[in-house]
């Protein structure tokens, strides 16, 4: 049976770093690479030690989660990693932006992300991991980052409660949100479009938000948040009620 490692997301940022960091740490017969970029999985391909499969599928589109299912179903390989890390987001006015396109953040970083999840649990066994990239954000309502917020707000309820049920039924695979504060990525380029947000306290390397998951992976936590800083917020998030929380994001922000 064919040991191989999925990485959604995988041409850029969160998830080409996780591509580097795992490969370059174990062995796998074959990665799978699924991102929209041919030519940037083919870049990304190249400094992976491994024979790659480049799948360019829009995961926006339902379409591409079936044709994946359906390769599994014809090969029947033991993934032993995937890394759901294809999202987007949108900075603005939730009534001024486009309302298509916010309804694509849910599909991609919800759907998607639910859908890849489960049509790879049967080819999982013992062992299997699963990092699901969630956000700070997971954590509380967020203004003018709503359905962004929103839509990471269900990976980590999703993550935490599928790597409960997996525990109890004694199929040792291991599921894991990774919810970083503010990331040095791409992210940036499709989700600022104007100066709605103005303030960000702290940024992280996506080599460090991936160092601290597969650390956190290896001690058995379900949820992975990088920083100090970070961690102090998601206390806050726990110990305050929510409308005070939205209150200080919103003096931040100058609103």
């Amino acid at each position: 049976m064919k040991r191989i490692a999925v990485f959604t997301g995988a041409s850029s940022g969160m998830g080409r770093e996780f591509v580097l960091r795992i490969t370059s740490e174990e062995k796998f017969d074959e990665v799978w690479l699924i991102a929209r970029r041919t030519d940037r999985l083919k870049e990304v391909a190249e400094d992976v030690g491994t024979e790659c499969r480049l799948l360019p599928y829009d995961l926006l589109d339902p379409r591409s989660a079936e044709s994946y299912r359906g390769l599994l179903e014809a090969e029947k390989p033991d993934v032993a990693v995937l890394v759901n890390a294809a999202g987007f987001g949108l900075f603005g006015r939730t009534e001024e932006m486009d309302a298509a396109r916010q309804l694509d953040i849910i599909e991609l970083n919800s759907r998607a992300l639910a859908a890849m999840t489960l049509a790879t649990l049967p080819f999982m066994h013992e062992g299997g991991r699963i990092y699901e990239l969630g956000s700070l954000s997971s954590f509380q309502p967020v203004p003018y980052i709503n359905v962004y917020g929103a839509s990471k707000a269900f990976v980590l309820s999703f993550s935490r409660a599928l790597n409960c049920e997996l525990k109890h039924e004694g199929r040792g695979i291991r599921v894991m949100a990774v919810c970083p504060g503010w990331v040095t990525t791409e992210f940036f380029d499709h989700a600022v479009s104007d100066d709605t947000i103005s303030y960000y306290n702290r940024y992280y390397t996506p080599g460090q938000v991936v160092e601290r998951a597969l650390r956190d992976m290896k001690r058995g936590r379900d949820v992975s948040v990088c920083g100090f800083q970070v961690r102090a917020q998601v206390l806050l998030t726990k110990l305050l009620p929510h409308r005070w929380v939205m209150a200080i994001w919103c003096r931040q922000q100058k609103k």
